[in-house]
């Protein structure tokens, strides 16, 4: 068999078009995804439950379960198809929508918090409150995912359920509610941020798949069911004036998250006699960091080091893993004890754990 043209070949390779369902059906999934009826707010409020559950005592498998049946998912691609048909009555539908189903959600997981014996904060309540770049590009693939998923002829069912699980809608929603009740503005702006930023990057992943793929633009702006000359005109000179604009705000909201990344990947590269910890993160630095910098009064730096000292007995260098907590201002015994047990939780192998009180910069200059 000859072979044809390289760039024709790669073109039948990656082509969307091949198995794609009707603009019709594709409209019709989108359309059914966005409706809320009484079952969807049910399994919503079911999903908030199971997941403060899980944020509450860090169990990862009430987090994926919570996941798995959340129908957020189906607002934030009906946005992402209203973007790339221009059809505004579907973005006002499936926008007011969403922010019906995330007040539920907060209110939900608020009463929950509220009410909670358990009230410390988890290491899965940490990982919510700072989002990063890594977040933004699971979100980004997970909306081409589920943009694929919804143009294939067969159901999407299965592929939509794992998008729901790799883009993490619910956690971070359920960790405002958290702060919330433990009244932390802070907290609470960084974990909607954070569920903002996958709604936001799964809508322009899908809406990318949908503009690949044509899907007929709304050119019946006043829905009379008769589309005139001046109408298609309107719509095909806005269409590229939106598309433009969607591309600056999307990469202007994603700023704050490239910062906090920078400040993560700081964070994680602990220096240990002049190198650099292995990104394997060993002693589970990151998240013990995390930790600590919510609980631990006038938290600075978090430090774990291997030492070596001589041992005359057995007449040999002997290795000791010493961890360094240091704070700006001194902590009594019983704030060293729980930090002590926190740090073993991460690291039971500790051998040492040292506090060093160091003065702010501005106590310094004083």
């Amino acid at each position: 068999m000859a072979i044809g043209n390289p760039r024709h070949m790669l073109r039948s390779y990656f082509s969307m078009h091949q198995g794609r369902a009707k603009y019709e059906v594709i409209k019709e999934r989108i359309s059914a995804g966005e409706r809320i009826d009484g079952i969807h707010l049910c399994l919503l409020i079911v999903a908030m439950l199971i997941a403060s559950i899980g944020l509450n005592v860090d169990s990862t498998e009430a987090i994926v379960g919570s996941m798995l049946i959340c129908p957020l998912m189906g607002s934030v691609l009906a946005i992402a198809y209203a973007f790339a048909t221009v059809n505004w009555r579907m973005l006002r539908s499936s926008a007011f929508g969403l922010l019906i189903q995330m007040a539920i959600c907060l209110a939900t997981s608020t009463l929950y918090f509220v009410i909670s014996p358990i009230s410390n904060t988890t290491s899965e309540l940490l990982t919510n409150t700072s989002p990063t770049v890594w977040d933004l590009l699971i979100a980004l693939a997970g909306g081409i995912a589920g943009g694929i998923g919804n143009s294939r002829r067969q159901e999407p069912s299965t592929l939509i359920a794992g998008v729901a699980v790799a883009t993490a809608l619910m956690p971070p929603l359920c960790t405002a509610g958290f702060y919330l009740a433990m009244r932390s503005l802070m907290d609470v702006v960084m974990a909607l941020y954070e569920f903002l930023i996958n709604v936001v990057f799964i809508a322009f992943g899908a809406e990318l798949i949908f503009v690949w793929l044509h899907v007929p633009l709304k050119y019946d702006l006043n829905d009379d069911g008769v589309v005139t000359p001046e109408e298609r005109t309107t719509v095909n000179q806005e269409v590229q004036h939106v598309r433009r604009r969607l591309v600056f705000c999307t990469i202007a909201f994603a700023i704050p998250c490239v910062i906090v990344s920078g400040h993560v990947v700081h964070q994680t590269q602990i220096n240990n006699g002049g190198e650099v910890f292995e990104a394997t993160d060993t002693y589970d630095i990151e998240t013990t960091t995390l930790e600590l910098e919510a609980v631990c009064p006038g938290f600075s730096s978090y430090v774990v080091s291997v030492e070596d000292s001589y041992d005359i007995k057995q007449d040999s260098i002997v290795q000791h893993l010493v961890a360094t907590i240091t704070t700006t201002r001194e902590l009594s015994a019983n704030e060293r004890d729980r930090l002590n047990k926190l740090v073993h939780i991460h690291v039971p192998q500790l051998d040492k754990l040292n506090f060093v009180t160091q003065k702010a910069p501005s106590e310094q200059s004083g």
